[in-house]
């Protein structure tokens, strides 16, 4: 399954906190909506195991509350309050985005990495289940390629992707540098068999991202901050994922 990414793609939704729109919340969804991108979303596992909207492993930053994200069944997690949103907002659960966004737009939901393989294995099939009856366009995404492996077991039937980076850093994601040069050269493609890419824009020239874009493979890069860095990235990329800024070069 190839994906169509037909316009640019606003991270976690067209936040403005200034304004009182929240990452990944209703406001800043609708917003994306209007303004014509689409949308890119984050999903965590509750502790009952309940797909939600969210990108943090820890709720401190954007509620207040220093609980992991896996740690709070989701009625919990519907009562902590988005902090700055406007009107107020919680965390929502996965299947109400979806009722929101009804097939408006296009949507990129990247599944979080999680902290064992039954809450990974728990986590895909949330996602599944909840997509069922979804009519809309919809791609899937992870940094962990044993996700995409879950997300195949259950059946996902919507474009997979991977994203990648050049994991330069020996801290990264508390990695060892074999995993490092595994998932930066990609090397999980005989198992995941990803149909995009998902690639941070300073990475675009690594030698794997390059080989599977030749071959014809969807490329998308994150995250575009300014304008400039939008036309640099799409010399070798076919869209962006961007924030802070409302891009000029709309081509849906």
């Amino acid at each position: 399954m190839k994906p169509r990414f037909d316009r640019p793609i606003a991270h976690r939704g067209l936040h403005d906190r200034s304004a009182g729109r929240i990452e990944n919340s209703s406001a800043a969804f609708e917003a994306t909506i209007a303004a014509g991108f689409s949308i890119e979303c984050d999903v965590q596992l509750s502790a009952d195991g309940v797909p939600f909207v969210f990108h943090d492993d820890n709720f401190e930053r954007l509620t207040g509350y220093s609980g992991l994200a896996g740690s709070l069944p989701m009625a919990e997690i519907e009562r902590l309050p988005l902090t700055g949103s406007s009107p107020p907002e919680t965390p929502q659960r996965l299947v109400a985005f979806l009722a929101q966004v009804a097939g408006r737009t296009p949507i990129q939901i990247e599944l979080k990495p999680q902290p064992t393989p039954e809450a990974t294995t728990r986590l895909a099939a949330g996602v599944c289940e909840a997509l069922q009856s979804y009519t809309g366009e919809v791609t899937l995404e992870s940094f962990d390629p044993n996700l995409l492996i879950a997300l195949r077991r259950e059946g996902a039937r919507w474009p997979l992707g991977i994203l990648v980076s050049a994991y330069r850093e020996a801290g990264d994601r508390n990695l060892s540098a074999t995993t490092r040069f595994a998932l930066r050269n990609l090397l999980h493609w005989p198992w995941t068999r990803f149909a995009f890419i998902s690639c941070y824009h300073q990475d675009l020239n690594l030698p794997a991202v390059r080989f599977f874009r030749a071959l014809g493979m969807p490329v998308t890069a994150w995250t575009i901050r300014s304008e400039a860095h939008g036309r640099t990235a799409l010399l070798h990329s076919d869209q962006i994922v961007f924030e802070g800024h409302l891009p000029l070069h709309v081509t849906g």
